[in-house]
């Protein structure tokens, strides 16, 4: 059990720092300087994962037993960051895989580029000094990014309408899945539930239209980061488009957990009734 515990751990933190690292591994253009950076970073994140999921106490990770929440998301950060990192390797080393890729992101670019939608502020928020063709990869971006963002939420809330998520296999533990929510504290743990919930389905909805307006005012006042150059390009559209899906996923995840304390609620009061009946 130990051993298949450190293996799960080791695996997850493998996984994280590969994905960290892609980027720099795979995109040309990286300097010595970058590459240390990248490498601290994805060893730092491997290193607090494998100490998460190998302990038997919770710190920091919420839904850490409660899958496929975790595996979800970061399956749709893993797809948008590999399939941008392929397209933008096409200007080194072209391959069928990559401008079938380049050409499906085009067309839902093209698909979701449309006036007052996030890809839309996005593609305008771009730096106005951009070559054309790197405002096309820009749109490429934030629509693929887009795209996988509202696959993954799509998918949760499935997994939680259809297949009973997080009971279908097994009791859920409050502790150990939200290890920073102190049900003692403040109001009735069903109000916070439900407030954090709706709070986090609000943001989420919103920051895919917040972000490209703060990136356009920052660009006023400071030196932006170029959307021009690759890596920069990557980790913005993926985080533009995971962070938001991240927050209502969590949001959902929380109003699910409120409706099993409510049910359970009803039942223990239903029971107490025939009993003192």
């Amino acid at each position: 059990m130990v051993f298949k515990r450190l293996v799960q751990a080791g695996a997850r933190a493998f996984l994280i720092a590969f994905l960290i690292a892609m980027p720099a591994v795979f995109l040309p253009g990286v300097t010595a300087d970058g590459s240390q950076m990248i490498a601290l970073l994805a060893l730092v994140a491997a290193l607090l994962t494998f100490v998460e999921y190998v302990g038997d106490y919770p710190s920091f990770i919420e839904f850490r037993d409660a899958p496929p929440f975790n595996r979800l998301r970061f399956v749709a950060l893993f797809v948008a960051v590999l399939v941008l990192v392929l397209i933008w390797r096409q200007d080194v080393h072209p391959t069928r895989l990559g401008a079938a890729l380049a050409g499906f992101g085009a067309g839902v670019g093209q698909l979701l580029d449309f006036p007052y939608s996030p890809v839309r502020l996005m593609v305008l928020a771009a730096d106005r000094d951009m070559r054309p063709e790197r405002v096309g990869m820009v749109r490429i971006g934030a629509g693929l990014s887009y795209l996988v963002s509202l696959i993954a939420v799509l998918s949760f809330v499935v997994i939680v309408r259809l297949l009973n998520w997080p009971i279908r296999n097994g009791a859920f533990n409050f502790w150990v899945n939200l290890p920073l929510f102190d049900p003692t504290a403040g109001a009735d743990i069903l109000y916070r539930l439900r407030r954090d919930a709706h709070v986090n389905v609000a943001l989420g909805f919103l920051l895919p239209f917040v972000i490209p307006a703060v990136m356009e005012l920052a660009s006023e006042m400071i030196d932006p980061l170029s959307l021009a150059n690759a890596q920069t390009m990557i980790w913005t559209m993926s985080a533009w488009a995971f962070l938001p899906a991240s927050l209502i996923m969590r949001g959902v995840a929380l109003g699910r957990i409120a409706g099993l304390i409510e049910e359970k609620r009803r039942r223990a009061h239903a029971q107490a009734d025939l009993q003192a009946a």
